[in-house]
């Protein structure tokens, strides 16, 4: 009996090439390296703005003849962020991060031009405002959209690189625009940051078209609450208020500041979690967590540069190098957190680096005594700025692990929401004290010194409540 002819035999299915086991995938492989990229340069174009604009604004306002409403132009940004927040948290739960990244980009661009046109300083602050709206919505997206592309083992390095994205604006940002708003004008800055951004930001938006990593639909039944938009109006329009009335001493200016502190007691716990100010484990805590840090850091980063260049006569440029050094430190920092072992408990680099923020203060108020060398204030926002890049990224990661697929814009918007609050009230309740030791006929050191020691109880408070933030 013969053999059956070959051809009647079945042939074996070929067999496909092994694919890269997708343990192994980074940032930059195929299935990332487009998000990867388009994140890094929203990142990219977004800190050059920020870090160009604020340096402008002192000449912006003394052009137009608004000095005395610098507080507002200056807080106004931050006061819309809180919106800006809060809109595009929603949106990146109901139709994917894409959108409200797409929109804020376009945003941003516009009010660029607004801000450049300006023919008084109400409309340079509007101008702040609408951007404030745009970055809020930027940042939240960016962070949501972390959280609905990568998985959980790729999200430290991703919030690295966005860190590090910061380091070349950082350099190039504020002397660059200071010699163009010198030797030219303030509106120079403005439209050229808007020419510059325009169709990179559209080609951004293009590139980042896609289905990977769209909101997955919210399950059925989900009734948890979300904040309305209408209460994130007014929380921004509070804080928008209570910088009008940090800008003068009269009746009329404490009566806006009354207003702005009654909107906020009202209405800002509403754009929380349940229990944030106990800080109740998850999500919660982890929220309060993110204002505690940012508050302290952002005082800092606002009153030593201010006591070094009024109370120490330094020139500007030592204060210019001590923001380049921070933002270097932060960039360093989070980029070592980002390549720390998967099974590293964030919540104790949370720890590690609000000890360190509180090492920071000391500096701070030390540097704040008479006979002090400038370079220890300095030192002190270096310092400061390592800790938030090792505590940042680590409350990001916590906050989307505590929130589901469907949630993560509203926890991102949820943290942003709570470091603008942390920034507006810590700076107040330090510059309240620092200018009531003054008011009392105490000198500068002595009044810098009491803010400074004053940061200590956030930043402590922090480094103890730090492992209600632990996931389960």
């Amino acid at each position: 009996m013969t053999d059956a002819p070959e051809s009647t035999a079945p042939a074996a299915p070929a067999r496909p090439a092994p694919e890269r086991p997708e343990a192994e995938e980074g940032l930059f492989s195929r299935t990332y390296r487009t998000a990867t990229a388009g994140f890094a340069a929203v990142m990219f174009l977004t800190g050059l703005a920020a870090l160009a604009v604020v340096p402008t604004l002192p000449t912006a306002v003394r052009d137009l003849d608004g000095v005395a409403l610098f507080p507002l132009v200056a807080g106004c940004f931050v006061a819309a962020s809180l919106l800006g927040g809060v809109l595009g948290g929603q949106w990146a739960d109901r139709a994917g991060a894409q959108r409200p990244l797409a929109v804020g980009m376009v945003l941003a661009v516009v009010t660029l031009l607004v801000s450049a046109a300006s023919g008084s300083v109400w409309q340079l602050a509007a101008g702040r405002f609408v951007d404030g709206v745009a970055g809020g919505m930027i940042a939240v997206a960016v962070n949501a959209a972390i959280g609905q592309a990568y998985p959980d083992r790729l999200r430290p390095r991703a919030l690295a690189l966005m860190s590090a994205c910061w380091i070349v604006p950082s350099l190039i940002g504020p002397p660059l625009a200071g010699l163009v708003a010198e030797w030219w004008s303030w509106r120079a800055v403005f439209y050229g940051l808007a020419a510059l951004t325009a169709l990179p930001a559209l080609a951004v938006v293009a590139a980042l078209r896609g289905r990977s990593w769209q909101a997955p639909p919210a399950p059925a039944g989900d009734d948890a609450p979300r904040p309305a938009p209408m209460v994130a109006l007014a929380v921004s329009a509070g804080a928008a208020l209570g910088q009008y009335g940090a800008s003068g001493w009269d009746i009329r200016h404490l009566l806006f500041a009354a207003a702005g502190l009654a909107l906020l007691v009202l209405f800002a716990n509403q754009l929380l979690p349940t229990g944030t100010w106990r800080a109740a484990r998850g999500l919660p805590a982890t929220v309060l967590l993110r204002g505690l840090s940012s508050g302290v850091f952002f005082t800092l980063e606002a009153l030593v540069p201010l006591m070094l260049v009024t109370g120490r006569d330094v020139a500007p440029v030592v204060t210019g190098l001590a923001f380049t050094g921070a933002a270097l430190a932060w960039a360093a920092a989070s980029w070592v957190q980002g390549r720390l072992p998967e099974r590293t408990p964030r919540h104790r680099l949370v720890v590690v680096g609000a000890v360190v923020q509180a090492a920071a203060v000391v500096l701070a108020a030390v540097g704040s005594l008479p006979g002090m060398p400038p370079a220890v204030a300095a030192s002190s926002m270096v310092v400061a700025a390592t800790g938030m890049g090792l505590l940042t990224p680590s409350l990001t990661v916590l906050s989307l692990g505590h929130a589901p697929r469907d949630r993560q814009g509203y926890a991102s918007s949820a943290m942003q929401t709570n470091q603008n609050l942390g920034q507006i009230v810590i700076l107040g309740i330090a510059s309240a004290l620092f200018n009531a030791f003054l008011s009392a006929g105490s000198d500068d050191h002595t009044g810098y010194a009491a803010a400074f020691t004053l940061l200590l109880v956030p930043g402590v408070l922090a480094a103890v409540l730090a492992t209600r933030a632990r996931e389960a």
